[in-house]
């Protein structure tokens, strides 16, 4: 049996705001980088291509109703040119890319928050679509359903990933290591705008421990930051908007070990790129003291069933004898 080693990059950024063409030109510029230092994965934020709705946490909805349809304007589908320029980068530095895309529906104006997975051979190998829009996201997002927590197998092990918030649903987080997850990616954007007593960083890294030390497995975090282009953008409507979106500890991406420890210097609020070495043969040791996929739990007690069924918006049924007749 083979136990993987390889190089990972997290970044921590924002995109161009509203902007798919030059988002993505950004991200493939890490894309390079990152494979140039010898990375086999790189981690983006959530809803990278091309921006985070902030406008619903400092508008009312009508205030905010017309950055909604902006957003809707720059979602993708997987299929877009744009997206494929990704997928190539990814062939062409033989490099994995997990990435948080506004990813448009079928029904026109619907939205997802999704993390795409691409492999190193350029193939868009999955596509998760955030559960439960968290708070105030609301107003923007569709919920995505079950078909979409799956882990995936690569040339360097087992992925899997999950949004923001959702990094705190321990059915979804269990969903994915009863699958084989190995390497988690956990994506975020950055909250000033929590209430004063939340350490956004600090949340987002208690997060991430508790699943590479409840799993015994790495976690990959990447946060976005907050450009004052973004601010720019926003102070028409909200003449205030650097105060409220300016505040320290808003932001933390970097890697965790299986034994829920950080790994390395990890970035907080500041935007760059950072790199950890991924042993997974270190999975294996921590498993002796509690797996809860094995010998640490009870499933006669204990059963959690999943509906992985795509949802289906609508059954056509026919049983009327003209449309039956041939």
């Amino acid at each position: 049996m083979e136990f993987k080693k390889f190089k990972a990059a997290t970044v921590q950024t924002s995109p161009v705001f509203l902007n798919v063409e030059k988002t993505i030109d950004k991200a493939i510029s890490f894309v390079q980088e990152a494979a140039s230092n010898g990375a086999k994965l790189i981690a983006f934020p959530e809803v990278f291509v091309a921006g985070y709705p902030y406008w619903n946490w400092v508008m009312t909805p009508v205030q905010g109703s017309k950055w909604y349809e902006e957003l809707y304007k720059c979602s993708v589908t997987t299929e877009d040119e744009d997206m494929l320029r990704l997928y190539q980068a990814a062939k062409d530095n033989d490099i994995h890319i997990v990435i948080g895309v506004n990813e448009r529906g079928n029904s026109y104006g619907e939205i997802y928050n999704t993390n795409l997975i691409i492999d190193n051979k350029g193939k868009l190998i999955g596509r998760h679509r955030k559960l439960v829009p968290t708070w105030a996201e609301k107003l923007t997002w569709t919920s995505g359903d079950g078909s979409s927590l799956k882990v995936y197998d690569t040339e360097i092990g087992p992925i899997g990933t999950l949004a923001c918030g959702e990094n705190t649903n321990t059915l979804a987080r269990f969903t994915l290591l009863s699958q084989g997850e190995l390497i988690h990616i956990a994506n975020y954007i950055s909250l000033p705008v929590a209430p004063p007593d939340y350490n956004m960083a600090e949340a987002i890294k208690i997060r991430a421990a508790a699943h590479s030390f409840e799993g015994k497995l790495f976690t990959i975090v990447s946060c976005s930051t907050i450009s004052k282009e973004i601010m720019d953008a926003l102070k028409n409507d909200v003449p205030n908007i650097e105060e409220l979106l300016t505040r320290k500890n808003s932001a933390f991406s970097g890697f965790i070990g299986p034994n829920g420890a950080v790994i390395g210097e990890p970035l907080i609020d500041e935007e760059g790129i950072v790199y950890a070495d991924i042993d997974l043969a270190k999975c294996i040791q921590p498993k002796q003291m509690h797996d809860i996929l094995g010998h640490y739990n009870r499933f006669d007690i204990f059963d959690l069933r999943v509906n992985v069924a795509p949802t289906r918006k609508i059954t056509f049924i026919d049983n009327h004898e003209e449309f039956n007749k041939k």
